[in-house]
């Protein structure tokens, strides 16, 4: 798995575009589309608690998971910065967590699937999920498509700029095809208070997953009720969409 620490510091800032409340929004849509209305929900690969908090806002007791212990430092300052106390945050990975008893709804947001590399990873996230879930509990998580691994990744650079010049972030991808793993080499420049720059890099890894292979694991997993979304507005995906939104329902004896 990979580990975020080195980009904490910089990772709000450099996803700052990311409309969480619009992806909550779909979130709940979904909910009510299955007939759900969980109380205890949690964020799988919460990162620095931003998707955690917004749920909270809305009401719902939450639990944070992330594998990287700097991005749950930036999650807990969130919450006490908002008064808030009583979100669970754990430090964890993916393919390994532990929860004290189930949940009804499972989110996991921005690509965090994608991050499952090695064989059977995704296989065993499944089966976790499905264990934490209570009958009939959600599964919501979105990923990268193979058509943006392929043309919107493949083997481009780039580079992103804060508009106040704050933070310079070089990326390089490397797409293999046959594996279907993805590397990124990310290089983040942030400016300090003393007006120099510091500088971070870090090599990120996803696979790309097929419709079929995201199907299967989640029947094999126990999951049914499977539905591929194209938007947040529930719409089907398309030949160019760029992330699939998916949900599935817990199916137990």
């Amino acid at each position: 798995m990979n580990s975020y620490d080195a980009l904490a510091k910089v990772y709000d800032r450099l996803n700052r575009e990311v409309d969480y409340v619009a992806i909550a929004d779909f979130y709940e849509k979904v909910f009510l589309c299955y007939g759900a209305r969980p109380a205890l929900v949690l964020d799988l690969g919460c990162g620095t608690g931003s998707m955690t908090l917004e749920l909270a806002r809305r009401g719902y007791d939450m639990i944070g998971v992330d594998a990287s212990a700097e991005m749950l430092a930036k999650a807990y300052e969130r919450m006490w910065s908002e008064g808030r106390s009583g979100i669970l945050f754990l430090e964890q990975d993916m393919r390994e967590f532990e929860l004290y008893g189930t949940v009804g709804a499972v989110v996991s947001t921005l690509d965090c699937v994608n991050y499952l590399t090695g064989n059977g990873d995704l296989d065993r996230c499944f089966s976790l999920v499905h264990n934490y879930l209570d009958p009939d509990g959600l599964f919501v998580f979105d990923v990268n498509t193979p058509y943006k691994f392929q043309h919107v990744y493949g083997d481009n650079a780039y580079i992103l700029e804060e508009e106040d010049g704050s933070i310079y972030c070089g990326w390089q991808n490397d797409f293999d095809k046959e594996s279907g793993i993805c590397r990124f080499l990310l290089s983040v420049f942030a400016e300090e208070k003393d007006g120099h720059y510091a500088r971070a890099d870090e090599e990120q890894t996803e696979r790309c997953y097929s419709r079929e292979e995201l199907t299967l694991a989640l029947k094999k997993a126990g999951f049914c009720d499977i539905a591929f979304y194209g938007d947040l507005s529930l719409g089907a995906p398309g030949d160019n969409t760029e992330r699939w939104y998916i949900a599935a329902r817990c199916k137990k004896d």
